[in-house]
Protein backbone atom coordinates (compact mmCIF):
# COMPACT_ATOMS: atom_id res chain seq x y z
CA UNK A 1 0.00 0.00 0.00
CA UNK A 2 3.04 2.26 0.48
CA UNK A 3 4.94 1.36 -2.41
CA UNK A 4 3.73 4.46 -4.21
CA UNK A 5 4.84 6.92 -1.17
CA UNK A 6 8.21 8.52 -1.18
CA UNK A 7 10.21 7.63 2.27
CA UNK A 8 9.65 10.78 3.61
CA UNK A 9 6.18 11.09 3.39
CA UNK A 10 6.26 7.87 5.42
CA UNK A 11 8.53 9.02 7.98
CA UNK A 12 5.63 11.99 8.22
CA UNK A 13 2.43 9.58 8.83
CA UNK A 14 4.71 7.12 11.16
CA UNK A 15 5.50 10.31 13.42
CA UNK A 16 1.78 12.10 13.44
CA UNK A 17 0.48 8.63 14.13
CA UNK A 18 2.98 8.04 17.52
CA UNK A 19 1.85 11.75 18.32
CA UNK A 20 -1.43 10.93 18.14
CA UNK A 21 -1.07 8.05 20.29
CA UNK A 22 0.73 9.79 22.68
CA UNK A 23 -1.82 12.53 22.98
CA UNK A 24 -4.01 9.69 23.28
CA UNK A 25 -2.04 7.87 26.22
CA UNK A 26 -1.13 11.54 27.88
CA UNK A 27 -4.89 12.68 28.33
CA UNK A 28 -5.91 8.24 29.40
CA UNK A 29 -3.29 8.95 32.19
CA UNK A 30 -4.63 12.74 33.40
CA UNK A 31 -8.13 11.27 33.51
CA UNK A 32 -7.23 8.73 36.08
CA UNK A 33 -4.09 10.83 37.80
CA UNK A 34 -5.69 12.38 41.26
CA UNK A 35 -3.83 15.39 42.85
CA UNK A 36 -4.43 15.98 46.41
CA UNK A 37 -3.64 18.98 47.99
CA UNK A 38 -2.58 20.50 51.16
CA UNK A 39 -6.23 20.91 52.35
CA UNK A 40 -7.54 18.02 51.72
CA UNK A 41 -7.10 14.10 51.84
CA UNK A 42 -8.27 11.71 48.64
CA UNK A 43 -9.79 9.09 49.57
CA UNK A 44 -9.25 6.11 47.23
CA UNK A 45 -11.23 2.83 47.81
CA UNK A 46 -12.31 -0.30 45.21
CA UNK A 47 -9.64 -2.94 43.97
CA UNK A 48 -7.05 -3.02 46.69
CA UNK A 49 -8.87 -1.65 49.45
CA UNK A 50 -9.11 1.63 50.70
CA UNK A 51 -6.19 3.91 51.00
CA UNK A 52 -5.60 8.12 52.20
CA UNK A 53 -3.55 10.18 49.49
CA UNK A 54 -2.39 13.81 50.97
CA UNK A 55 -0.29 15.95 49.75
CA UNK A 56 0.81 13.89 47.01
CA UNK A 57 -1.17 12.33 43.77
CA UNK A 58 -2.55 9.03 42.83
CA UNK A 59 -3.90 6.63 40.04
CA UNK A 60 -7.22 6.08 40.25
CA UNK A 61 -8.18 2.90 37.86
CA UNK A 62 -11.14 3.52 36.08
CA UNK A 63 -14.12 0.93 36.88
CA UNK A 64 -12.51 -0.06 39.31
CA UNK A 65 -11.41 2.87 41.87
CA UNK A 66 -13.67 5.56 42.91
CA UNK A 67 -11.75 8.34 44.48
CA UNK A 68 -13.73 11.13 46.93
CA UNK A 69 -12.00 14.65 48.69
CA UNK A 70 -12.46 14.93 52.13
CA UNK A 71 -12.26 18.52 53.31
CA UNK A 72 -9.25 19.26 55.61
CA UNK A 73 -10.08 22.99 56.50
CA UNK A 74 -11.00 24.87 59.48
CA UNK A 75 -14.64 24.59 59.80
CA UNK A 76 -16.01 27.67 62.01
CA UNK A 77 -19.57 27.83 63.03
CA UNK A 78 -21.88 29.52 65.93
CA UNK A 79 -22.76 27.25 68.85
CA UNK A 80 -26.31 28.62 70.39
CA UNK A 81 -29.25 26.25 71.64
CA UNK A 82 -32.49 27.68 70.85
CA UNK A 83 -33.55 26.43 74.42
CA UNK A 84 -32.51 27.96 77.37
CA UNK A 85 -29.65 26.63 79.44
CA UNK A 86 -30.35 26.46 83.74
CA UNK A 87 -27.30 26.98 85.52
CA UNK A 88 -26.36 25.36 88.90
CA UNK A 89 -28.53 28.37 90.74
CA UNK A 90 -31.95 27.17 88.39
CA UNK A 91 -31.49 30.56 86.66
CA UNK A 92 -32.04 30.06 82.84
CA UNK A 93 -29.43 31.66 80.57
CA UNK A 94 -28.92 32.11 76.87
CA UNK A 95 -25.58 31.39 75.75
CA UNK A 96 -23.90 32.12 72.50
CA UNK A 97 -20.45 30.51 71.36
CA UNK A 98 -18.31 30.37 68.26
CA UNK A 99 -16.44 26.40 67.48
CA UNK A 100 -13.44 26.30 65.99
CA UNK A 101 -13.13 22.59 64.48
CA UNK A 102 -11.34 20.31 61.82
CA UNK A 103 -10.27 16.74 60.81
CA UNK A 104 -7.24 15.41 62.22
CA UNK A 105 -4.13 15.12 60.14
CA UNK A 106 -3.33 11.77 60.74
CA UNK A 107 -4.31 8.52 58.33
CA UNK A 108 -6.63 7.39 61.25
CA UNK A 109 -8.86 9.79 61.85
CA UNK A 110 -8.85 10.56 58.11
CA UNK A 111 -10.21 7.18 58.03
CA UNK A 112 -12.85 7.74 60.75
CA UNK A 113 -14.05 11.07 59.63
CA UNK A 114 -14.57 9.49 56.25
CA UNK A 115 -16.43 6.82 57.41
CA UNK A 116 -18.84 9.42 59.22
CA UNK A 117 -18.94 12.18 56.86
CA UNK A 118 -17.15 11.58 53.17
CA UNK A 119 -21.01 11.40 51.73
CA UNK A 120 -22.78 14.31 53.72
CA UNK A 121 -22.60 17.47 52.90
CA UNK A 122 -20.74 20.46 54.24
CA UNK A 123 -24.47 21.41 56.13
CA UNK A 124 -25.15 17.97 57.35
CA UNK A 125 -21.54 17.51 59.07
CA UNK A 126 -22.11 20.65 60.61
CA UNK A 127 -25.24 20.34 61.87
CA UNK A 128 -23.94 17.08 63.50
CA UNK A 129 -21.10 18.19 65.48
CA UNK A 130 -23.22 21.19 66.46
CA UNK A 131 -25.80 19.06 68.49
CA UNK A 132 -23.00 17.47 69.89
CA UNK A 133 -21.23 20.37 71.33
CA UNK A 134 -24.62 21.74 72.36
CA UNK A 135 -25.63 18.73 74.25
CA UNK A 136 -22.13 19.26 76.24
CA UNK A 137 -22.76 22.93 76.68
CA UNK A 138 -25.86 22.21 78.28
CA UNK A 139 -24.32 19.73 80.64
CA UNK A 140 -21.45 22.40 81.54
CA UNK A 141 -23.57 25.44 82.07
CA UNK A 142 -25.59 23.23 84.10
CA UNK A 143 -22.64 22.39 86.71
CA UNK A 144 -21.59 26.51 87.04
CA UNK A 145 -23.21 29.26 88.40
CA UNK A 146 -24.18 32.17 86.57
CA UNK A 147 -21.20 34.70 88.37
CA UNK A 148 -18.86 31.72 86.99
CA UNK A 149 -20.23 31.77 83.28
CA UNK A 150 -19.90 35.63 83.36
CA UNK A 151 -16.81 36.38 84.80
CA UNK A 152 -14.91 33.24 83.97
CA UNK A 153 -15.39 32.48 80.17
CA UNK A 154 -12.11 30.97 79.89
CA UNK A 155 -13.36 28.17 82.19
CA UNK A 156 -16.24 27.48 80.27
CA UNK A 157 -14.24 27.64 77.38
CA UNK A 158 -11.44 25.13 78.64
CA UNK A 159 -14.05 22.47 79.92
CA UNK A 160 -15.59 22.34 76.64
CA UNK A 161 -12.75 21.69 75.22
CA UNK A 162 -11.68 18.76 77.40
CA UNK A 163 -15.68 17.61 78.03
CA UNK A 164 -15.84 17.51 74.31
CA UNK A 165 -12.03 15.98 72.99
CA UNK A 166 -13.29 12.30 73.42
CA UNK A 167 -16.46 12.73 70.97
CA UNK A 168 -14.67 14.53 68.76
CA UNK A 169 -12.01 12.02 68.68
CA UNK A 170 -14.07 8.92 68.10
CA UNK A 171 -15.62 11.65 64.56
CA UNK A 172 -11.37 11.99 63.60
CA UNK A 173 -11.89 15.43 64.60
CA UNK A 174 -10.19 18.41 67.22
CA UNK A 175 -11.89 21.31 68.83
CA UNK A 176 -8.94 24.72 68.05
CA UNK A 177 -11.18 26.58 69.98
CA UNK A 178 -14.39 27.40 71.44
CA UNK A 179 -15.17 30.88 72.63
CA UNK A 180 -18.13 32.06 74.85
CA UNK A 181 -19.93 35.37 72.19
CA UNK A 182 -22.64 36.50 75.17
CA UNK A 183 -24.74 35.22 77.99
CA UNK A 184 -28.27 36.46 78.20
CA UNK A 185 -31.22 36.11 81.30
CA UNK A 186 -34.74 37.00 81.13
CA UNK A 187 -35.02 37.94 84.55
CA UNK A 188 -31.96 40.62 84.49
CA UNK A 189 -30.08 38.82 86.93
CA UNK A 190 -26.81 39.31 85.22
CA UNK A 191 -27.73 43.40 85.24
CA UNK A 192 -28.68 42.80 89.06
CA UNK A 193 -25.51 41.04 89.55
CA UNK A 194 -23.13 44.13 88.77
CA UNK A 195 -24.90 46.72 90.89
CA UNK A 196 -23.42 46.29 94.42
CA UNK A 197 -19.95 46.57 92.56
CA UNK A 198 -21.46 49.17 90.33
CA UNK A 199 -22.60 50.87 93.71
CA UNK A 200 -19.41 49.72 95.58
CA UNK A 201 -17.09 50.75 92.90
CA UNK A 202 -19.05 54.58 92.36
CA UNK A 203 -18.77 55.09 96.29
CA UNK A 204 -15.08 54.25 95.80
CA UNK A 205 -14.97 56.56 92.89
CA UNK A 206 -16.81 59.39 94.73
CA UNK A 207 -14.19 58.78 97.93
CA UNK A 208 -11.53 58.88 95.26
CA UNK A 209 -12.79 62.03 93.76
CA UNK A 210 -13.56 63.71 97.07
CA UNK A 211 -10.04 63.18 98.20
CA UNK A 212 -8.35 64.14 95.00
CA UNK A 213 -10.27 67.23 95.41
CA UNK A 214 -9.66 67.94 98.86
CA UNK A 215 -5.90 66.84 97.48
CA UNK A 216 -6.39 69.65 95.10
CA UNK A 217 -7.62 72.23 97.23
CA UNK A 218 -4.50 72.02 99.86
CA UNK A 219 -2.20 71.89 96.89
CA UNK A 220 -4.00 74.96 94.79
CA UNK A 221 -4.39 76.23 98.87
CA UNK A 222 -0.43 76.12 99.40
CA UNK A 223 0.49 76.97 95.41
CA UNK A 224 -1.55 80.20 95.90
CA UNK A 225 0.64 81.24 99.71
CA UNK A 226 3.41 80.46 97.93
CA UNK A 227 2.90 82.37 95.43
CA UNK A 228 1.57 85.08 97.46
CA UNK A 229 4.61 84.91 99.49
CA UNK A 230 7.08 84.93 96.02
CA UNK A 231 4.57 88.08 95.15
CA UNK A 232 5.37 89.69 98.40
CA UNK A 233 8.95 89.12 98.46
CA UNK A 234 9.53 90.22 94.68
CA UNK A 235 7.40 93.40 95.38
CA UNK A 236 9.67 94.03 98.23
CA UNK A 237 13.18 93.05 95.74
CA UNK A 238 11.64 95.53 93.37
CA UNK A 239 10.89 98.18 95.56
CA UNK A 240 14.43 97.87 97.15
CA UNK A 241 15.68 97.75 93.75
CA UNK A 242 13.40 101.01 92.67
CA UNK A 243 14.90 102.75 96.01
CA UNK A 244 18.55 101.92 95.35
CA UNK A 245 18.34 102.68 91.98
CA UNK A 246 16.45 105.82 92.75
CA UNK A 247 19.22 106.85 95.77
CA UNK A 248 21.81 106.15 92.78
CA UNK A 249 20.26 108.11 90.22
CA UNK A 250 20.36 110.87 93.02
CA UNK A 251 23.74 110.32 93.32
CA UNK A 252 24.56 110.26 89.96
CA UNK A 253 22.29 113.92 89.49
CA UNK A 254 24.30 115.07 92.46
CA UNK A 255 27.37 114.44 91.07
CA UNK A 256 27.08 115.59 87.39
CA UNK A 257 25.35 119.01 89.29
CA UNK A 258 28.73 119.45 91.54
CA UNK A 259 30.85 118.74 87.76
CA UNK A 260 28.80 121.43 86.59
CA UNK A 261 29.15 123.55 88.80
CA UNK A 262 33.09 123.05 88.66
CA UNK A 263 33.10 123.34 84.80
CA UNK A 264 31.32 126.33 84.93
CA UNK A 265 33.43 127.95 87.81
CA UNK A 266 36.16 127.28 85.61
CA UNK A 267 34.63 128.22 82.73
CA UNK A 268 33.72 131.80 84.00
CA UNK A 269 37.55 132.18 85.74
CA UNK A 270 39.14 130.90 82.59
CA UNK A 271 36.99 133.54 80.80
CA UNK A 272 37.15 136.39 83.08
CA UNK A 273 41.59 135.54 83.13
CA UNK A 274 40.64 135.90 79.00
CA UNK A 275 38.57 139.02 79.45
CA UNK A 276 41.56 140.77 81.43
CA UNK A 277 44.14 139.17 78.91
CA UNK A 278 42.30 140.45 76.26
CA UNK A 279 42.18 144.06 77.65
CA UNK A 280 45.22 143.88 78.62
CA UNK A 281 46.56 142.60 75.74
CA UNK A 282 44.44 145.53 74.16
CA UNK A 283 46.29 148.04 75.99
CA UNK A 284 49.90 146.74 74.89
CA UNK A 285 48.55 146.50 71.04
CA UNK A 286 47.50 150.08 71.32
CA UNK A 287 50.86 151.34 73.01
CA UNK A 288 52.97 149.03 70.07
CA UNK A 289 50.75 150.90 67.89
CA UNK A 290 51.55 154.29 69.17
CA UNK A 291 55.20 153.42 69.24
CA UNK A 292 55.10 152.27 65.70
CA UNK A 293 53.20 155.46 64.78
CA UNK A 294 56.40 157.53 66.02
CA UNK A 295 59.03 154.76 64.72
CA UNK A 296 57.24 155.32 60.94
CA UNK A 297 56.88 158.94 61.24
CA UNK A 298 60.98 159.28 62.41
CA UNK A 299 61.78 156.61 59.60
CA UNK A 300 59.89 159.58 57.36
CA UNK A 301 61.90 161.87 58.67
CA UNK A 302 64.70 160.37 57.99
CA UNK A 303 64.15 159.79 54.61
CA UNK A 304 63.69 162.96 53.81
CA UNK A 305 66.73 164.19 54.80
CA UNK A 306 68.27 161.38 53.19
CA UNK A 307 66.28 162.76 49.86
CA UNK A 308 67.65 166.47 50.58
CA UNK A 309 71.01 165.47 50.98
CA UNK A 310 70.70 163.46 47.61
CA UNK A 311 69.62 166.51 45.91
CA UNK A 312 72.57 168.48 47.98
CA UNK A 313 74.71 165.81 46.28
CA UNK A 314 73.31 166.28 42.42
CA UNK A 315 73.50 169.99 42.98
CA UNK A 316 76.95 170.09 44.27
CA UNK A 317 77.87 167.80 41.19
CA UNK A 318 76.02 170.06 38.74
CA UNK A 319 78.04 173.09 39.63
CA UNK A 320 80.95 171.59 39.67
CA UNK A 321 80.33 170.36 36.42
CA UNK A 322 79.28 173.96 34.86
CA UNK A 323 81.84 176.57 37.07
CA UNK A 324 84.01 175.37 38.87
CA UNK A 325 85.24 178.49 40.90
CA UNK A 326 82.32 179.79 41.32
CA UNK A 327 80.97 176.46 42.21
CA UNK A 328 83.46 176.17 45.10
CA UNK A 329 82.25 179.40 46.25
CA UNK A 330 78.93 178.26 45.83
CA UNK A 331 79.11 174.49 47.52
CA UNK A 332 80.66 176.16 50.59
CA UNK A 333 77.79 178.79 50.80
CA UNK A 334 75.16 175.74 49.84
CA UNK A 335 77.12 173.49 52.19
CA UNK A 336 76.74 175.58 54.80
CA UNK A 337 73.41 175.93 54.21
CA UNK A 338 72.86 172.41 53.83
CA UNK A 339 74.43 171.58 57.16
CA UNK A 340 72.02 173.98 59.09
CA UNK A 341 69.14 172.65 57.41
CA UNK A 342 70.31 169.45 58.34
CA UNK A 343 70.65 170.34 61.53
CA UNK A 344 67.18 172.36 61.80
CA UNK A 345 65.28 169.37 60.23
CA UNK A 346 67.27 166.68 62.47
CA UNK A 347 65.76 168.67 65.48
CA UNK A 348 62.81 169.64 63.98
CA UNK A 349 62.37 165.59 63.57
CA UNK A 350 63.54 164.95 66.60
CA UNK A 351 61.33 167.40 68.85
CA UNK A 352 58.44 165.90 66.49
CA UNK A 353 59.01 162.63 67.86
CA UNK A 354 59.99 163.99 71.57
CA UNK A 355 56.36 165.71 71.54
CA UNK A 356 54.52 162.36 69.75
CA UNK A 357 56.54 160.40 72.42
CA UNK A 358 55.29 162.23 75.76
CA UNK A 359 52.03 163.23 74.10
CA UNK A 360 51.17 159.01 74.16
CA UNK A 361 52.96 158.95 77.70
CA UNK A 362 50.61 161.60 78.64
CA UNK A 363 47.58 159.96 77.51
CA UNK A 364 48.38 157.13 79.25
CA UNK A 365 49.54 158.55 82.55
CA UNK A 366 45.80 160.05 81.89
CA UNK A 367 44.19 157.15 81.22
CA UNK A 368 45.69 155.47 84.25
CA UNK A 369 45.18 158.24 86.80
CA UNK A 370 41.12 158.87 85.37
CA UNK A 371 40.85 154.87 86.55
CA UNK A 372 43.22 155.41 89.55
CA UNK A 373 40.82 157.86 90.73
CA UNK A 374 37.50 156.16 89.92
CA UNK A 375 38.78 153.46 91.87
CA UNK A 376 39.17 155.33 94.92
CA UNK A 377 35.99 157.52 94.25
CA UNK A 378 34.35 154.10 94.07
CA UNK A 379 35.66 152.99 97.28
CA UNK A 380 35.51 155.96 99.29
CA UNK A 381 32.06 156.18 98.06
CA UNK A 382 31.62 152.20 100.00
CA UNK A 383 33.80 153.66 102.62
CA UNK A 384 30.70 155.77 102.99
CA UNK A 385 27.80 154.09 102.33
CA UNK A 386 29.11 151.84 105.34
CA UNK A 387 29.46 154.23 107.52
CA UNK A 388 26.31 156.17 106.44
CA UNK A 389 24.36 156.44 109.71
CA UNK A 390 20.64 157.17 110.81
CA UNK A 391 21.81 161.65 110.65
CA UNK A 392 22.75 160.93 107.65
CA UNK A 393 19.20 159.15 105.92
CA UNK A 394 17.56 161.94 108.40
CA UNK A 395 19.32 164.54 106.10
CA UNK A 396 18.45 163.11 102.86
CA UNK A 397 15.30 162.61 104.32
CA UNK A 398 15.12 166.45 104.73
CA UNK A 399 16.96 167.57 102.09
CA UNK A 400 14.49 165.59 100.42
CA UNK A 401 11.11 166.64 101.40
CA UNK A 402 10.80 169.91 99.29
CA UNK A 403 11.46 168.03 96.24
CA UNK A 404 8.39 165.63 97.62
CA UNK A 405 5.90 168.32 98.46
CA UNK A 406 7.45 170.18 94.75
CA UNK A 407 6.51 166.34 93.15
CA UNK A 408 2.73 166.77 94.97
CA UNK A 409 1.96 170.18 93.79
CA UNK A 410 3.57 169.25 90.14
CA UNK A 411 0.28 168.21 88.49
CA UNK A 412 -1.24 171.80 89.67
CA UNK A 413 1.45 173.21 87.19
CA UNK A 414 -0.03 171.41 84.11
CA UNK A 415 -3.37 173.09 84.46
CA UNK A 416 -4.33 176.38 82.36
CA UNK A 417 -7.54 177.12 83.26
CA UNK A 418 -9.78 176.63 86.79
CA UNK A 419 -13.26 177.15 86.92
CA UNK A 420 -14.63 177.62 90.39
CA UNK A 421 -17.82 177.04 91.27
CA UNK A 422 -19.10 178.60 94.40
CA UNK A 423 -22.31 177.54 96.33
CA UNK A 424 -21.54 179.80 98.87
CA UNK A 425 -22.20 176.78 101.97
CA UNK A 426 -19.78 177.61 104.47
CA UNK A 427 -16.07 178.79 104.24
CA UNK A 428 -14.85 175.01 102.65
CA UNK A 429 -16.01 175.95 99.36
CA UNK A 430 -14.25 177.68 95.87
CA UNK A 431 -10.51 179.10 96.00
CA UNK A 432 -10.47 177.85 99.76
CA UNK A 433 -11.39 174.29 99.32
CA UNK A 434 -8.48 174.15 96.41
CA UNK A 435 -5.53 175.74 98.86
CA UNK A 436 -6.93 173.35 102.00
CA UNK A 437 -6.40 170.39 100.06
CA UNK A 438 -3.04 171.62 99.34
CA UNK A 439 -2.38 172.08 102.61
CA UNK A 440 -3.70 168.90 103.57
CA UNK A 441 -1.33 167.25 101.19
CA UNK A 442 1.57 169.03 102.57
CA UNK A 443 0.21 168.33 105.96
CA UNK A 444 0.86 165.05 105.63
CA UNK A 445 4.42 164.96 104.18
CA UNK A 446 5.86 164.44 107.89
CA UNK A 447 3.72 161.31 108.26
CA UNK A 448 5.11 159.83 104.94
CA UNK A 449 8.92 160.40 106.32
CA UNK A 450 7.30 159.00 109.58
CA UNK A 451 6.39 155.76 108.06
CA UNK A 452 9.88 155.58 105.98
CA UNK A 453 12.07 156.27 109.15
CA UNK A 454 9.71 154.41 111.28
CA UNK A 455 10.45 157.15 114.02
CA UNK A 456 8.61 160.24 114.88
CA UNK A 457 9.20 163.37 113.83
CA UNK A 458 9.86 164.96 116.93
CA UNK A 459 12.04 161.65 117.76
CA UNK A 460 13.97 162.77 114.97
CA UNK A 461 14.87 166.28 114.68
CA UNK A 462 15.74 165.14 119.02
CA UNK A 463 18.42 163.11 117.20
CA UNK A 464 19.06 165.87 115.24
CA UNK A 465 19.87 167.97 118.28
CA UNK A 466 22.29 164.93 119.77
CA UNK A 467 24.19 164.51 116.69
CA UNK A 468 25.16 168.30 116.20
CA UNK A 469 25.96 167.92 120.04
CA UNK A 470 28.04 165.13 119.87
CA UNK A 471 29.38 165.61 116.22
CA UNK A 472 33.61 166.52 116.46
CA UNK A 473 34.60 170.18 115.49
CA UNK A 474 36.64 170.51 112.64
CA UNK A 475 40.17 171.69 113.35
CA UNK A 476 41.57 174.39 112.22
CA UNK A 477 43.52 174.40 109.43
CA UNK A 478 47.39 174.33 109.47
CA UNK A 479 48.88 177.64 108.90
Amino acid sequence: MFEGLSNTVVIWIVAGLSVLVILFLVRGIASIYRKAGPHEALIVYGVGGTRVVKGHGTIVMPMFQICRGLSLELMSFDVAPQQDLYTKQGVAVTVEAVAQIKVKSDNESINTAAEQFLTKTDQEREGLIRLVMEGHLRGIIGQLTVEEIVKQPEMVSDRMRSTCADDMNKMGLEVISFTIKEVRDKNEYITNMGRPDVARIKRDADVAAAEADRDTAIKRALAQRESAVARAQADQERVAAETASLAKQAEAQRDLEVKKAQYLEVTKRQQAQADKAYDIQTNIMQQQVVAEQVKVQQVEKEQQVKVQEAEINRREKELIATVLKQAEIERQRIETLANAEKSRLMAEAEGHASSIRQQGEAEAEIIFKKGEAEAKAMNVKAEAFQEYNQAAVIDRLFASMPEVVRALASPLANVDKITIVSTGNGDASGMNKITGDITKMAAQVPALFETLSGMPLAELLGKVRQIGDTAPKPSSPKA
